[in-house]
Formats: structure tokens, C-alpha cells, sequence
């Protein structure tokens, strides 16, 4: 596990805010929700998270186009971005979608996927008109590569809040 502290900060500022959060995931199989959900009083902020593993569930669930997923596969930039606007709507709450949408796709291992290798990652990050995604480029086995991810995530989306 990490250090709760990051997320202790970003559900704090949420709910300071008034703002929700939900979280699509691939390559971390839901560690990332699951992080923010160890911080007491997260209920107040976090809609949800959907682990769309899967790639043809990027589609079905998250909205991700079809056609790119065929053309590019499932760890591709623009895939982050739309996970993370997808899931928005996809975890809306009567009719309501989250305020902020964040996603993780990419590959941990053992074996290059999509003609990307190992340690290729995507962040996607959803808040108002604003739509963007993070290029990282880890090293490390499965394991330490689905952490960094988090820890990643987490920085990036304090990163988010503070502009």
C-alpha cells in the first residue's frame, strides 16, 4: 500500500469543493479507487470506479469510440481521455455526472501489448471542458508498475485541482 496522505489531501479538497470524483481503470485492476476509498469520509465525493480490463468494455461501458480502439488498441492517449470523460456519465448519480473523471490504461506485463511495451501507461483526466492525458513511461515489474500508476495518478490529479 501507499501512503494515504495524497489522497487524504485530494478527497479532502473534493469535498471542500463540493466537486465528485469517479475512476475508470484498466491496467490497475482498481487499486486507484480503492485508494481513494481508504480515506474515512470518501463516500462524500467518490461516485464510483469501473475496472474495464477488458478492452471491448471500454467501449460498452466507458463510451471510448470503437473505431479507435480498433485502430490503436486499448493503450493509446486518446483512449485515457475519453475513459476519463466516459466515466463521468457512466457513474452519474440522478442524472448528474461526476465533476471529475480520471482513467489509467496501459501495460504492466509481463508482455508488450497494442505494439506498446511494458511500462507504457495513459492517465486520463475529465474536469469541466477540460479533457487531457499523461504519457508515463515506467520500469519495473507488474506490481511495481500498477503502484507507480497510482501514486502517478494521484499526483497528477492534486495537479488538477490546483490550477
Amino acid at each position: 500500500m501507499t501512503d494515504v496522505a495524497p489522497a487524504t489531501d485530494i478527497v479532502g479538497e473534493l469535498i471542500r469543493r463540493g466537486l465528485t470524483i469517479a475512476v475508470a481503470e484498466s491496467l490497475t485492476g482498481g487499486l486507484l479507487v480503492a485508494e481513494l476509498v481508504r480515506v474515512p469520509g470518501a463516500s462524500a465525493t467518490l461516485l464510483g470506479g469501473v475496472v474495464a480490463y477488458n478492452t471491448a468494455l471500454k467501449h460498452s461501458v466507458l463510451g471510448v469510440d470503437a473505431d479507435l480502439l480498433h485502430a490503436r488498441g486499448a493503450v493509446d492517449p486518446d483512449v485515457a481521455r475519453q475513459m476519463a470523460d466516459g466515466v463521468r456519465s457512466a457513474l452519474a448519480v440522478d442524472g448528474r455526472p461526476a465533476d471529475i473523471g480520471i482513467s489509467t490504461t496501459g501495460v504492466a506485463g509481463p508482455d508488450p501489448q497494442d505494439g506498446q511495451p511494458v511500462g507504457t501507461v495513459f492517465i486520463g483526466l475529465a474536469f469541466g471542458n477540460r479533457v487531457r492525458s499523461v504519457a508515463l513511461r515506467l520500469s519495473g515489474d507488474r506490481s511495481a508498475i500498477r503502484s507507480a500508476v497510482v501514486s502517478e495518478s494521484l499526483v497528477h490529479l492534486r495537479n488538477l485541482l490546483d490550477e
